[in-house]
């Protein structure tokens, strides 16, 4: 349920009827608006009459339900606004949403080295993108494939941020981790395999950095955002959805079925940001540069892609990783396809 406050509703009056729905028994939630304040009330609401609660002051516009049972992840719980997530880096402040520039991620799959790792910060970051991505550790389907070098990957994640001032994405697979990961990643990933581990999507909900939700490789769209409302409903608003692929009949061509449907699907649904990860959804380096840009039209907020100086010789996922100067030609169609969704850096302003 959300009270939408009139707009130029005092911030006396909106914190007052915040203290007197607390005494109801509610946890009131205040969502600041372009034009109103909107307050998400948490807990027993299917019995109350909304108009009782438009009775506690004259400045309450209206009384709405929100239908969908993820409740903090709903579109309709910021009265239609899409959120932001701000992610601070050396290189300064990124933002993740509808309203801003595209946001390039993009690494190889796992950290194999220092000296590899350098180099394709380096060679990303010339490229255009904000955040370097790699995994420490890695959930493999086989229990004798590389699994990553875990803390001592994170170290060399450290130092490769240290060089070259990039976010740093990486992913958690455990609760014990969340700590040590969060001392060296901006953003905290959970993988497909973990997108319905409960434990740990509360657990890493209760920390502050951002966290990106990867989809799970057979989950529907309310299940992850039912996962994500997990993290919401810990208290970290900071929630990024990742499209990665989701398992259909045909393995042999593709290794998952991107679903960029998911997209305009995700933007009428949810306020969260958005981000596509066309290297696992395809699972070939020659299908990532097409499905980038299908997803930048589709209305992607962020591209997840994988880059790897030496795809042959790769630890993990060599197949669909593009050598760095694949990536550099890949950036230069991006960043045609942005400015003609006016997604770029060189973006007009977005009127209110």
């Amino acid at each position: 349920m959300i009270v939408v406050m009139k707009a130029g509703t005092p911030e006396l009056e909106v914190n007052r009827v915040c203290d007197e729905l607390i005494t109801w028994g509610l946890s009131p939630e205040k969502i600041i608006g372009k034009h109103k304040v909107v307050i998400g009330l948490v807990g027993e609401t299917a019995e109350l009459d909304p108009y009782q609660i438009e009775e506690v002051s004259p400045w309450i516009e209206s009384v709405l339900r929100v239908e969908q049972p993820f409740k903090r992840a709903s579109r309709a719980y910021r009265h239609n606004e899409s959120s932001e997530v701000v992610v601070p880096t050396p290189n300064g402040d990124v933002y993740f949403g509808e309203h801003h520039p595209l946001v390039i991620t993009a690494g190889p799959c796992s950290v194999e080295n220092e000296e590899m790792i350098i180099e394709v910060a380096k060679r990303v970051k010339a490229a255009g993108a904000k955040f370097l991505r790699g995994g420490a550790y890695k959930p493999r389907t086989s229990p004798y494939a590389f699994q990553g070098h875990g803390e001592s990957a994170l170290a060399l994640l450290a130092a490769a941020r240290e060089v070259t001032g990039l976010g740093i994405i990486t992913e958690v697979m455990d609760t014990p981790d969340i700590e040590k990961v969060a001392e060296v990643a901006d953003v905290l990933q959970i993988g497909a395999r973990n997108m319905q581990n409960f434990s740990l999507l509360k657990q890493i909900g209760k920390q502050s950095k951002p966290i990106l939700l990867k989809r799970g490789m057979a989950a529907t769209i309310e299940d992850w955002l039912m996962a994500a409302e997990y993290i919401l409903a810990a208290g970290n608003p900071n929630v990024i959805l990742c499209e990665r692929g989701i398992r259909t009949f045909d393995r042999q061509y593709t290794r998952n079925a991107l679903d960029l449907s998911a997209i305009p699907v995700l933007r009428k649904l949810t306020h969260l940001p958005i981000m596509v990860d066309p290297s696992h959804g395809t699972g070939w380096s020659e299908y990532v540069p097409s499905m980038s840009l299908a997803a930048i039209a589709a209305g992607t907020d962020s591209l997840m892609i994988e880059v790897h100086p030496n795809p042959k010789k790769a630890m993990s996922d060599g197949p669909q990783s593009l050598t760095p100067e694949q990536f550099d030609q890949v950036m230069k169609d991006i960043n045609v396809m942005a400015k003609l969704m006016n997604r770029s850096a060189e973006r007009e302003p977005v009127l209110a």
